[in-house]
């Protein structure tokens, strides 16, 4: 049976039907309505509504941009999102009569790569996702990690700039500030305001409006062949891969996978982000260097990684670390309603059919 997945951004809610192969039958899209967590559910609500008409459905798995914890039940907050500690498998699943799982989105995203796209094989694979910011996540020996809080891979809010930009985390020089859609955007702008000769192709795409420029904006003018918007992503590009040197030294992955939007510059960033990558990482020449490629899926990982997720958490026992975390043995008698629940949304689906 198909499942449902739902890749929820900074700037936009994309959700699509998918199936046991990882192909993506229909594909609906709407902005992120990012300050009412209310309309961001009702936002999913209505999406699953419309995909389950067409389609048969069994499943339906969310792939939240914020740190979901490790029972996967609440997202305990999210920089770019109104979340903070909210309990959206909850609320989501007293609405939709389907299971619902709740993962981090860029977990979801790097589920996509390793089963179906640039990372089936790798042995410890890290996929970074560049959009509004930077999205991380590890798989290792073929399950994700997602360490003792649910949290890990948030890679884009490690420090590399002593009081350097401020980030929506509330704190100073985070990576994404330099390597990511936002950063593209706001040093494009900024050369806008200062009336560069350089940004005329920026500023004739906008209309002169600089708010209007998008990352999408940029990453187009450079594929195209504009010189200063080719600058712009080989920076994002040479500090990408000053940070995946720093990760380098700590997972020792033998493969990174690169999604998100920013991806979409293709060599443009890949070249400058391997590069510095050499130059930066520890031990070069005595150790075997990771290999850095493009993600297969680019903006639709995402939401075929949850998917997928949401159908192995029906056809595979909870116990199965690959997909569900390690239990405490002093957590209360009650906390596996939710997983009892799923099933029970299973077998009542099943006798409906």
């Amino acid at each position: 049976m198909h499942s449902i997945g739902i890749d929820i951004g900074g700037t936009k809610v994309a959700a699509g039907v998918v199936t046991t192969d990882g192909t993506i039958l229909r594909r609906m899209q709407v902005p992120t309505p990012s300050h009412s967590p209310q309309a961001v559910e009702d936002a999913i609500v209505s999406l699953v509504d419309d995909l389950s008409r067409a389609y048969p459905i069994g499943s339906v798995g969310i792939g939240a941009a914020g740190w979901v914890d490790s029972e996967q039940s609440l997202v305990r907050f999210s920089p770019h999102l109104a979340w903070r500690n909210e309990p959206l498998t909850a609320r989501l699943n007293q609405r939709i009569s389907l299971p619902v799982i709740v993962d981090n989105d860029a977990n979801a995203a790097a589920w996509a790569e390793y089963r179906y796209g640039a990372g089936r094989g790798a042995k410890v694979m890290v996929c970074i996702t560049l959009g509004t910011g930077i999205g991380g996540a590890i798989v290792v020996n073929g399950k994700l990690f997602r360490g003792a809080y649910g949290m890990a891979g948030e890679f884009g809010h490690v420090s590399v700039v002593p009081d350097g930009h401020w980030c929506p985390c509330g704190n100073r020089g985070c990576w994404e500030q330099y390597a990511s859609g936002n950063a593209l955007v706001r040093d494009a702008r900024a050369l806008m305001r200062e009336g560069s000769p350089r940004a005329a192709a920026l500023l004739s795409t906008v209309g002169d409006d600089i708010d209007r420029l998008t990352g999408p904006d940029v990453t187009h003018l450079a594929v195209a062949g504009d010189p200063l918007s080719r600058e712009l992503i080989a920076d994002v590009g040479r500090w990408l891969g000053r940070g995946l040197a720093d990760l380098a030294a700590s997972l020792d992955p033998d493969l990174f996978v690169i999604g998100g939007g920013v991806s979409a510059a293709g060599d443009l960033l890949l070249e400058p982000a391997q590069d510095a990558f050499a130059r930066t990482l520890t031990g070069r020449g005595f150790r075997p260097p990771a290999s850095i490629v493009l993600a297969r899926f680019r903006n639709d990982a995402g939401l075929i990684g949850a998917a997928d997720l949401a159908r192995h958490a029906i056809d595979e026992p909870p116990g199965n670390r690959a997909f569900w975390p390690r239990r405490r043995t002093h957590r209360r008698r009650d906390a596996a309603l939710p997983r009892r629940r799923l099933r029970d949304l299973v077998a009542e689906r099943q006798q409906r059919a």
